[in-house]
């Protein structure tokens, strides 16, 4: 085989792409293979950074994980988050069948910001997503800050939704004694949420987003040494660390008030009550979570009528649903 001029520079390019040599035996099988590998390589990073226009004209970012062609969950991260945190359990949702679609709240990640955003905004943004999809019914499950988002869509759209969860929830801030249990470093952080955002945004940039991007071994052990002996055990584990600071920094790739308006709608009344609920709802909840604390879990598994609650004595906020993520898809797909 003759390469043209040029080509030979080229062909060296895309070896390096593909992981290949330039001496291999059969130059056409090579070839053959080194396409399939780029190929590949090309679709799994479109999986995670795909977006679509919304009718608003805003943009909305969503990445694809575990099986895809199997039972489609809708995935509402943390806060503040993105969509790469459902990578955490990529491999187990494609073992379970399940396809995970991991959306970018407006204002973080790949997702414009909408100003004066609500909770009960988000049902919409899903389904234009879930219809762009060709996704007729379908799971939603929200983590911490993703939990008042799954509660809007399982009371605006339970005629789209085979099933609901919440895991690690934030109550509304607005009932008397919720707040007990939070440990001191996130009652701050909160504080500033609700009352200084401008702040809030600046604590954002200068304390959690150019540490992890400087340090993030340091920024890691830092943030172990707050959190309770369930979540420590957890960061503990390979690559989950990394994973936390590398979601992070994904949120803020627009800059921190999407973030911060993510935040502060945590800290205020979720605008419509979770006692209006009528489809069913799974919630999850650990005893050791110091960040949403078992009085918020509590507080809406009493509220929304038909709900299953289970409570674990010795899960922090971020051990629960890495622990128990195989317990929860199931659920969701059964």
């Amino acid at each position: 085989m003759v390469l043209a001029k040029g080509g030979e520079q080229q062909f060296s390019i895309l070896c390096n792409m593909g992981g290949l040599t330039r001496t291999a035996p059969s130059l056409k099988v090579s070839i053959t293979y080194l396409h399939l590998r780029i190929k590949r390589k090309i679709m799994t990073t479109d999986k995670l950074n795909q977006t679509i226009k919304l009718k608003d004209g805003r943009t909305l970012g969503y990445a694809e994980y575990g099986a895809p062609e199997g039972k489609p969950v809708f995935y509402f991260h943390g806060s503040p988050s993105s969509r790469l945190e459902a990578k955490l359990f990529h491999e187990t949702a494609r073992r379970l069948g399940v396809r995970v679609i991991a959306v970018d709240r407006p204002g973080l990640g790949l997702s414009d910001f909408k100003r004066g955003r609500k909770f009960l905004d988000w049902p919409d943004d899903v389904i234009e997503l879930a219809d762009a999809l060709r996704i007729d019914r379908f799971a939603a499950m929200g983590v911490s800050g993703g939990g008042p988002h799954a509660a809007a869509c399982a009371l605006k759209i339970p005629q789209r939704l085979t099933a609901a969860a919440i895991v690690s929830c934030f109550g509304p801030y607005d009932v008397p004694g919720i707040t007990d249990g939070i440990a001191r470093p996130n009652r701050l952080n909160w504080l500033l949420a609700r009352r200084a955002p401008w702040l809030y945004r600046l604590f954002l940039g200068q304390m959690m987003v150019r540490p992890a991007r400087r340090d993030p071994d340091g920024t890691i052990s830092r943030f172990a040494a707050s959190v309770p002996e369930p979540d420590k055990k957890v960061l503990a584990q390979p690559g989950v660390g990394q994973m936390f600071m590398d979601m992070i920094i994904e949120a803020v790739r627009s800059g921190t008030r999407g973030a911060a308006w993510d935040s502060k709608l945590l800290t205020r009344p979720w605008g419509f009550r979770p006692q209006d609920i009528s489809m069913e709802v799974h919630l999850w909840h650990g005893e050791a979570d110091t960040n949403a604390p078992p009085a918020m879990g509590q507080y809406v598994a009493n509220a929304v009528p038909n709900c299953r609650a289970k409570f674990l004595p010795d899960e922090g906020h971020i051990s629960l649903f890495i622990n128990h993520i195989e317990e929860i898809l199931s659920v969701l797909v059964a």
